[in-house]
């Protein structure tokens, strides 16, 4: 066999290995969107419209976010923690209907605490324990966001308050909103049972018996303060 025949002969499975690898690594890729997407459902498509649809690059942070907190395991809550994080959520549920600043700035820190205690980063790592949480609770670790976000804009006055949404009834709505899905965060990380997390919203509470008093989160726009 001739020196060029040889050479021509080890150029073609060279580029039948290159050609080889690039399709493979394509594939890889696709796979890992798709199982970012799976793994992080709304988170995934919040990260993408932050990087103004750059998938590659929201997959590159996701990926990231795995990375640093995919082995955190969480700690168990004692029977006596977990009374004492719901009785603060029903108290912050209560306080909104005469004051919805106050009770979206309660729900803010009582989730930040609860998170730390199951072992997830300190409140005082906003990012990153937000980070940490949208690994392992990437379905409801929104309405986290959602309150420390109106937290903290209403801590700013007047102009905060633009930031969360318009002053007067849409403001208090947005906290009502905000409310509602972070209490699901709230329900998987005290550890409610399927019957508790699936109960009816707000809105959709049933009219109490005669003699009750009205559920603290059976509130719509008139019976909070500010509205």
């Amino acid at each position: 066999m001739s020196t060029g025949l040889i050479i021509a002969l080890i150029v073609i499975v060279a580029a039948v290995l290159i050609v080889a690898a690039v399709l493979f690594l394509r594939a890889r890729g696709g796979q890992g969107g798709r199982s970012l997407k799976g793994r992080f459902g709304p988170e995934y498509d919040r990260a993408v419209a932050r990087h103004d649809g750059d998938t590659k690059a929201a997959e590159r942070e996701l990926s990231e976010r795995v990375q640093r907190h995919g082995s955190l395991h969480e700690r168990p809550l004692e029977p006596a923690q977990r009374q004492q994080y719901e009785a603060r959520w029903a108290a912050a549920q209560e306080h909104f209907v005469d004051s919805p600043q106050q009770a979206v700035a309660e729900a803010d820190q009582l989730l930040a605490e609860l998170a730390g205690a199951k072992g997830f980063p300190d409140g005082g790592r906003y990012e990153e324990q937000l980070a940490a949480l949208s690994v392992h609770h990437a379905r409801h670790v929104d309405g986290y966001r959602r309150v420390h976000r109106a937290a903290h804009a209403g801590a700013g006055g007047g102009a905060g308050m633009a930031a969360v949404g318009q002053s007067g009834t849409a403001g208090t709505e947005e906290m009502r909103e905000a409310m509602i899905e972070a209490r699901l965060l709230f329900e998987e990380l005290v550890g409610q049972s399927e019957t508790k997390r699936h109960r009816p919203a707000p809105q959709e509470s049933a009219k109490p018996a005669d003699g009750q008093h009205h559920a603290p989160w059976a509130i719509t726009r008139r019976h909070a303060k500010g509205s």
